[in-house]
């Protein structure tokens, strides 16, 4: 099966997608604020996607990836980056993952042909649903602290 055989491929290629995504994010203009953070951090969020891709795209419920990403969404809005650079950076990360399957593909029949296409639309389908929960996740976080600053300007006003 070829899309196993790609997974696989991407999965042993971790590091150097996770290198190539990371000279990108850190250098793209529409991703600025990621140029200050931790290479550190960012590289095992990418590493993780990237080694572990057969989980995310075949183990992985629903669930699984609303609380890993709404938590992401959440810790990058504590961080202070702005939600759309936090979606392009996972656009990017996409972006190479698509590229590498396009390079590494070895296409011979309408089969395998098939199978990429395959691989292609759930990867898709997987940063689709990851980015709705990172949004989810960083706009509840950001209502939350819209919450918080009304109850203490709110106490400040009455409390004095």
């Amino acid at each position: 099966m070829l899309s196993a055989y790609l997974v696989r491929m991407i999965e042993n290629h971790a590091a150097d997608l996770t290198r190539e995504v990371l000279d990108d994010l850190v250098q793209h203009p529409n991703t600025p604020s990621f140029h200050a953070l931790s290479r550190d951090e960012l590289h095992k969020r990418a590493f993780d996607l990237y080694h572990n891709l057969g989980q995310w795209l075949a183990d992985k419920s629903e669930a699984d990836v609303e609380a890993t990403y709404s938590s992401l969404g959440r810790k990058r809005f504590h961080e202070g980056l702005p939600l759309s650079e936090v979606l392009y950076a996972h656009l990017l990360i996409k972006d190479h993952l698509r590229n590498f399957v396009r390079r590494a593909g070895v296409v011979y029949s309408a089969l395998e042909l098939h199978r990429e296409v395959e691989l292609n639309l759930m990867i898709g389908h997987f940063f689709d649903k990851a980015l709705y929960y990172m949004a989810r996740g960083y706009e509840a976080a950001q209502t939350e602290a819209a919450g918080r600053s009304q109850a203490v300007a709110a106490h400040a006003k009455h409390g004095r």
